[in-house]
C-alpha cells in the first residue's frame, strides 16, 4: 500500500530546500566557487523542473477561482526565474567568475528568495481545496516528479509548447 502524497506538505518542502539551496549556492557565488556554485545548480534544476510544472499546469488552474487574474503573474515570476537560471548556468559553464559575474550572479540568486517566498504564501489558500481538488494535485505532483524533467529542459521544450 502507498501513501498518497500530501501536496501541501511537499510544496513547502520543496521550497524549504529551495530556500536553502539558494542560499547556498548565493555563498558559493560570492566565494567565486564555481564547482559548488555548478553543483547546487544542478539540484535546483532537477527539483524545480517538477515543481515548476505542478504549479504551472495544476496548482495554477485551481488557484485561480481564488486569485483571479493575480495567477498571471506567477506565471510572469516564473518566467524571471527560468531566465535568471539560465544566466546562471552559463556563467557557471565557465571556470572562474569575475567580481562583477559573482555580484551579478549571487544578486540573481537571491531574487529567487522572493519567488520562493511568495510563492510558500499560496498554501494558506491551497487549503481551502476540497478532499477531490486536493487528491487530483496530490496525483499531478506525483505525475511530474515522476515524470523527472529538469526545470531547463522542461521550460525549453514541455512548456514552451504550450
Amino acid at each position: 500500500m502507498t501513501t498518497k502524497l500530501d501536496p501541501i506538505a511537499e510544496f513547502r518542502e520543496d521550497h524549504r530546500k529551495v530556500r536553502d539551496a539558494v542560499l547556498t549556492i548565493s555563498e558559493a557565488l560570492r566565494d567565486k566557487d564555481v564547482k559548488k556554485a555548478r553543483e547546487i545548480l544542478g539540484v535546483l534544476n532537477e527539483l524545480t523542473g517538477p515543481h515548476f510544472r505542478y504549479e504551472e499546469e495544476n496548482l495554477y488552474p485551481a488557484l485561480r477561482k481564488y486569485l483571479g487574474e493575480y495567477v498571471d503573474s506567477l506565471y510572469k515570476e516564473h518566467d524571471s526565474v527560468i531566465q535568471t537560471a539560465k544566466v546562471c548556468a552559463g556563467l557557471l559553464a565557465k571556470d572562474t567568475l569575475t567580481d562583477k559575474e559573482s555580484e551579478d550572479a549571487t544578486n540573481a540568486a537571491m531574487q529567487m528568495l522572493i519567488h520562493v517566498s511568495n510563492c510558500d504564501g499560496l498554501a494558506i489558500l491551497s487549503e481551502r481545496f476540497n478532499s477531490g481538488e486536493m487528491d487530483d494535485l496530490a496525483k499531478s505532483f506525483e505525475k511530474a516528479r515522476a515524470a523527472g524533467v529538469t526545470l531547463l529542459d522542461w521550460a525549453d521544450t514541455i512548456r514552451k509548447q504550450k
